[in-house]
């Protein structure tokens, strides 16, 4: 009786060890999950270079809405976060890093970020381990915006065009 109590003991121990797994940041449903959430998005986009698969790119502005009587500049917060369950390695030809383009709504260019910004021919690596994430905070001026209109902060990596992101903003005069 003794030895079929222990090896009860010693099964659960092993079982208890096989199921204490960290969950996953990144949660696949399956096929159950998706017919009861069918319009469920996943929020990892899938890219097309591999080298990329598993980025979040995340982006805030603030304030909102822009009253532009008191903001003289944008506060853009740019998020990029590894949810997958290996590192990630960016390769970049300069220091820079990222872009930042204002549009208005008909898709035209006002201000471009890099513009005010001197950036050196020098080559930079980027490690990204799973779980972690690196911001990027900056500000943009908001000269040639007006009041009272729709507009587009769109970012992205210039080495990595799938890594990009716009989002729509209101100005109040």
């Amino acid at each position: 009786m003794s030895r079929s109590l222990v090896l009860a003991l010693v099964s659960v121990a092993v079982a208890g060890d096989i199921f204490a797994q960290e969950p996953t940041p990144e949660k696949r449903g399956g096929w159950f999950t998706r017919m009861l959430h069918p319009f469920q998005s996943n929020p990892v986009p899938n890219y097309k270079d591999a080298r990329l698969r598993g980025l979040l790119l995340e982006l805030k502005l603030s304030p909102e809405p822009v009253k532009l009587s008191e903001v003289r500049q944008l506060q853009v917060s740019l998020s990029l976060k590894n949810v997958a369950k290996r590192a990630v390695v960016l390769d970049f030809p300069s220091e820079q890093r990222f872009e930042i383009y204002l549009r208005n709504s008909t898709e035209a260019i006002l201000t471009i970020w890099s513009d005010n910004h001197a950036f050196e021919d020098k080559p930079g690596t980027v490690l990204i381990n799973p779980s972690e994430h690196v911001d990027y905070p900056a500000t943009i001026a908001t000269r040639d915006l007006s009041p009272n209109k729709v507009f587009i902060c769109e970012v992205f990596f210039p080495q990595y065009p799938e890594l990009r992101l716009r989002q729509k903003f209101m100005t109040a005069p």
